[in-house]
């Protein structure tokens, strides 16, 4: 704001608040010097929400108190941060090479948003593209994890065998048996079966990872069964 709009800004809240009016010329100049050093960067109203004397006429509302530079200047603060909170820098159109071209697009996007020139810029969110997949089937790869290439599924196999047969059998239409519990060795959802090692003296030394247990597959066939017929999708054979 400059002296004017700092002088009008004054004269409005001096009809909203008498007590904040200067009557003596020395002690009007001397608040329109001190609005003016501590508001000169904050704008009167901004084309995208922000208005002074409306943050002016809240605090009469809502305060009983006079008014301060800083109930201006504090919300003006605010207004900011939140703009920027939510602005996602766009590609600059400059030549990435001329770097001070790059930079200074980049940061004059965000003062022109910051001081509500501008409205924040948005990241497009990203959307799958397998809208058409069978809703059972995404439901179930949902379950699993995101996929991934399948050069790198293949490279990754050999490390990560348990979910290579799971992206396998979901891939084939077939049970994911380690979507369930198995009631035999209580591994739990997502865990490999185990099998118990036995020392000389028939006692449980610990265990370790073994094939799936069949309960757990029939179990696992159990439950896409009942999803099937939830969803009214036919069961793979």
């Amino acid at each position: 704001m400059d002296r004017r709009e700092v002088a009008a800004l004054l004269a409005y809240i001096g009809r909203l608040d008498p007590r904040t009016t200067r009557t003596e010329e020395g002690e009007a100049r001397e608040q329109l010097a001190q609005w003016h050093h501590l508001l000169a960067d904050v704008p009167t109203a901004t084309p995208h929400g922000w208005d002074a004397l409306a943050v002016a006429r809240h605090h009469y509302r809502t305060s009983p108190y006079q008014i301060l530079p800083a109930d201006i200047g504090r919300p003006w603060e605010s207004y900011r941060r939140e703009r920027l909170a939510r602005h996602s820098d766009p590609t600059p159109l400059a030549d990435p090479d001329d770097q001070a071209a790059y930079t200074a697009e980049l940061v004059g996007n965000r003062r022109a948003v910051a001081a509500g020139a501008a409205q924040p810029a948005q990241a497009l969110a990203i959307t799958s593209a397998h809208e058409e997949m069978d809703p059972a089937l995404k439901a179930r790869l949902k379950a699993i994890g995101s996929c991934i290439p399948p050069a790198a599924r293949e490279a990754l196999a050999p490390y990560r065998p348990a979910r290579a047969a799971r992206e396998s059998a979901v891939a084939q239409g077939l049970p994911d048996a380690l979507s369930v519990r198995c009631e035999w060795c209580l591994a739990q959802p997502g865990e490999s079966c185990r099998r118990r090692r036995i020392g000389p003296d028939g006692g449980a030394r610990g265990t370790a990872s073994c094939a799936t247990h069949p309960s757990r597959l029939d179990l696992a066939a159990a439950e896409q069964a009942q999803l099937a017929v939830q969803t009214q999708q036919p069961v793979p054979a």
